[in-house]
């Protein structure tokens, strides 16, 4: 294995609104949302909780987590690059967290988080929901005091944008771009909360999640300018 690819762990989260809908919110949280949504752009005659089912899981303080998938490179025992997988899923975030943080505990301290917008999106929408949950955070997501070179993060999206900061790029465009297969099926971002919700299908999710993360993972290699693991060498999750 090329030194670059050893402990990088690949990661990718699904959240979705900490509530069904916007009715089982609390008065105060209702307000709250009611401040929140006045900034969002909305269709006509959209209302508060129309927003809120469409967007309350992009937001630490109105969501919450329930998949946190990981991949990394291993050597098979014929020495060929290959990608382990595996998944965290459950309705109970604060348990959910809690075996991520013991996870994140254990692993080598020359570990190296990775995802796709995972500066903006996944490493602190983390750090924020392990608070929440009453969880001290691991070393990995614990940045304060740290200067920027001393942070474990890295950013297939902030790697593609070779210190541009003036737009997203999305995963699936980079996928198209590289010629690398789609983690998009049967499902997109959009429709993960009206999955859990209501088709009670977290595992569905997870399936979703953990694609995800074997995207990433192709992506990282192309760009080191490295041949994409073969499908065989993807190992199952859990």
């Amino acid at each position: 294995m090329a030194p670059e690819l050893r402990d990088i762990l690949f990661l990718d989260i699904e959240t979705v609104g900490g509530v069904e809908n916007y009715g089982q919110l609390s008065e105060r949280f209702k307000a709250q949302w009611a401040r929140k949504a006045s900034f969002l752009k909305r269709e006509e005659n959209q209302t508060d909780g129309d927003l809120f089912h469409e967007r309350a899981g992009i937001y630490a303080e109105f969501g919450k987590i329930i998949v946190v998938a990981m991949g990394k490179y291993v050597d098979d025992e014929n020495g060929t690059l290959s990608l382990k997988t595996k998944y965290l899923a459950d309705s109970d975030e604060k348990t959910l967290l809690q075996e991520f943080k013991t996870m994140l505990d254990k692993v080598d301290a020359r570990t190296k988080l990775c995802a796709h917008n995972g500066k903006e999106f996944d490493f602190p929408f983390l750090s924020r929901r392990m608070l929440v949950n009453g969880i001290p955070l691991p070393s990995l997501l614990n940045l304060s005091g740290k200067k920027s070179w001393e942070i474990p993060h890295l950013d297939t999206m902030e790697m593609w944008k070779f210190g541009d900061y003036k737009h997203y790029t999305s995963l699936d465009l980079l996928l198209a771009l590289f010629n690398i297969p789609s983690s998009k099926g049967e499902m997109d971002g959009s429709k993960v909360n009206h999955v859990y919700y209501h088709e009670k299908n977290l595992n569905k999710i997870a399936t979703y999640c953990v694609n995800d993360v074997v995207a990433i993972a192709q992506l990282y290699l192309r760009m080191k300018n490295l041949p994409l693991i073969e499908e065989q060498n993807i190992l199952p999750s859990n």
